[in-house]
């Protein structure tokens, strides 16, 4: 109930602060043109600028108003078919979200990963901690497609490689999620490491199959079987949360659509590098020619795209 109530006082603050700022600065176009001073009302319209900028900003913070928005969330990425190339794509994307969590303040946590063959991942999942972490990640969900030229491939040819991602919201305590142990499978199996002493001599990782949905999760960065077992069903929890989530916004369609095959016909965003410079999320159209900058975490572009238009069903001009 503090937690809420200091989120609803933030936000009532921040909307009378900038009401309040939008009147004075009226006041002094008002004053500057009684005066005649230009310099007064240029400095007062130029303030009034920043201050619709900045309510822009506070506009998308109210389109985070979903059950579940504020919350944590997990981060999963696996590799497509492809082997090296879409595992190090999926390392790709891994350092992309890590920095852009970074750059927002977000506390991040690896909870499982499982390295490719010769580089890259295979798969890996990322806890990530903040006000509004799944509210700003949600839309993420889908496959990203990747076209360059190939660091692996000694003839320098192009590539096209694939990864998915899915986003699931860390619940509450006091959320009571009903899973039957006659649901559950449970394997156990020795977790990998980087090799000498940090490769575990036990069978620590538990993965957890929910048979009835078929959803499967996974922890390994535990050495106590049974931490990573809690950690484990926390995010069957959050999955079937988050499952039960979409069916109440009537998006499951949609959502297992880019859920499905991790290839062609599936993508929500394309990152070329080869032969021209240009990241486009196919759902919104929003469109960036850097896309170093959005690989290195750059990503406010489209998820307010993303946000915006599964909100208010359109784009924005963002």
């Amino acid at each position: 109930m503090m937690k809420e109530r200091t989120k609803l006082e933030q936000a009532i603050g921040l909307c009378n602060e900038v009401e309040g700022e939008m009147r004075d600065n009226i006041e002094l176009i008002e004053m500057g043109e009684m005066e005649e001073d230009p310099d007064i009302i240029s400095e007062a319209e130029e303030a009034i600028e920043k201050l619709a900028s900045r309510a822009g900003e506070l506009e998308f913070q109210t389109l985070l108003s979903g059950e579940a928005d504020a919350n944590d969330c997990y981060l999963e990425i696996h590799s497509g078919a492809g082997g090296t190339e879409s595992q190090d794509w999926a390392n790709m994307i891994f350092r992309m979200y890590s920095r852009w969590a970074k750059a927002h303040g977000y506390k991040t946590e690896l909870i499982e990963e499982h390295a490719g063959d010769e580089a890259g991942i295979k798969s890996a999942t990322l806890q990530i901690t903040g006000e509004n972490a799944y509210g700003w990640l949600k839309t993420e969900c889908g496959v990203h497609r990747l076209v360059r030229i190939s660091p692996f491939d000694s003839n320098a040819k192009r590539h096209t490689s694939f990864a998915s991602v899915w986003v699931y919201p860390v619940i509450d305590d006091d959320i009571d999620i009903e899973v039957l142990d006659k649901d559950l499978k449970i394997d156990t199996y020795r977790a990998s490491g980087a090799g000498g002493q940090h490769v575990n001599t036990t069978d620590s990782a538990v993965r957890i199959t929910h048979v009835p949905t078929n959803i499967v999760v996974q922890c390994q960065n535990q050495r106590s079987q049974h931490k990573n077992r809690a950690t484990a069903m926390s995010m069957l929890k959050a999955r079937l949360f988050e499952r039960e989530l979409q069916l109440r916004e009537a998006v499951t369609d949609a959502e297992n659509a880019n859920k499905t095959e991790i290839g062609w016909g599936h993508q929500i965003r394309s990152y070329v590098l080869q032969p021209y410079q240009m990241v486009k999320d196919l759902r919104t159209g929003a469109e960036s020619a850097q896309p170093d900058k959005v690989l290195d975490g750059d990503l406010d572009l489209f998820l307010n795209a993303a946000l915006a238009q599964r909100v208010k069903g359109g784009t924005e001009d963002i």
